[in-house]
């Protein structure tokens, strides 16, 4: 997830305050999340991928972050439930 998430926000020369703002969420929440350090709903990977103009799966559910993610409470669920 760290990886695409950066590489889609650097592709599209937003910088992390710019996509923070349009989420609505502070520069540090964003960064915790893009680094790994925070979790987040599915609610809001949907806010997150819209700013990109991409679905959800697109950015967060790719097959090397749900192997990594399986155990986590809040992410694991979701990921099985989109499976």
């Amino acid at each position: 997830m760290i990886e695409q998430l950066k590489k889609t926000r650097e592709e599209q020369d937003l910088t992390i305050q710019e996509v923070a703002e349009y989420v609505g969420i502070s520069k540090a929440y964003y960064s915790m999340i893009e680094n790994g350090k925070r979790g987040l709903s599915y609610p809001m990977a949907a806010k997150i991928a819209d700013v990109f103009d991409k679905k959800p799966d697109d950015i967060f559910f790719t097959h090397e972050f749900t192997n990594e993610k399986l155990n986590d409470k809040k992410i694991g669920k979701q990921v099985l439930s989109n499976e």
